[in-house]
């Protein structure tokens, strides 16, 4: 695994600021606590989402979330709700709710570099005057992540640029094993051709089925 590495820790706030320094009155400033026209609109158009989440013991989780643009639904100005969808049913995520309610958001947009970060708190609901809203391709979700805002801002992109994310030149998507193989690293008793056809060309005709 490689040589036994050391590290310096830093252990205080004191220490955090002494070498990152404090944030300008822009960066403070530009938190609001619940949401404006401009924030709305960008629900409006992202179709994907990170969702944060901790246990009571610490034990974190960051789940993808990702449907057609808009499909966070906007119940009020301090007010959001994330449909759920066919999954592995692990809901790592909503487990953790389940103890801790705080939650981190992280909506994207393709092709744009700033992103809109949403903090709050949130709890499943099973069932709302709103589901109807939330159909897609005939799927009614069968549970919502409510999440009451406590902060909502927009963050720069200077991570995107970096990473050149929406570079097409910078993909390299053969660079490692297929869906198909990880799985099948994951699920030795599993035949790689079993999985190759469940990751095959159908697997997005299942994306809202009943199958998990």
């Amino acid at each position: 695994m490689g040589d036994k590495w050391t590290a310096t820790t830093v252990d205080s706030m004191t220490e955090l600021a002494a070498i990152v320094g404090e944030p300008s009155e822009r960066a403070v400033n530009k938190v609001r606590h619940s949401l404006e026209p401009i924030h709305e609109d960008w629900l409006a158009n992202s179709p994907f989402c990170l969702i944060a989440t901790s246990a009571k013991d610490g034990a974190c989780d960051v789940s993808p979330k990702g449907d057609p643009p808009g499909f966070t639904t906007v119940l009020d100005e301090r007010t959001i709700a994330i449909p759920d969808r066919p999954g592995n049913r692990r809901v790592d995520g909503f487990r953790n709710v389940l103890s801790s309610p705080q939650v981190g958001l992280l909506y994207l947009l393709p092709g744009r570099g700033d992103t809109l970060r949403i903090n709050g708190r949130a709890q499943l609901v099973r069932d709302g005057s709103f589901f109807d809203r939330m159909v897609v391709k005939g799927h009614r979700p069968t549970l919502a992540l409510v999440v009451e805002v406590d902060e909502v801002f927009f963050h720069c992109s200077k991570a995107f640029l970096r990473s050149e994310l929406w570079d097409p030149e910078s993909w390299q998507p053969t660079a490692l094993p297929s869906r198909s193989e990880i799985a099948q690293r994951e699920n030795p008793d599993l035949s790689t051709e079993a999985l190759a056809e469940y990751y095959g060309p159908s697997y997005a005709d299942r994306l809202y089925g009943s199958e998990r």
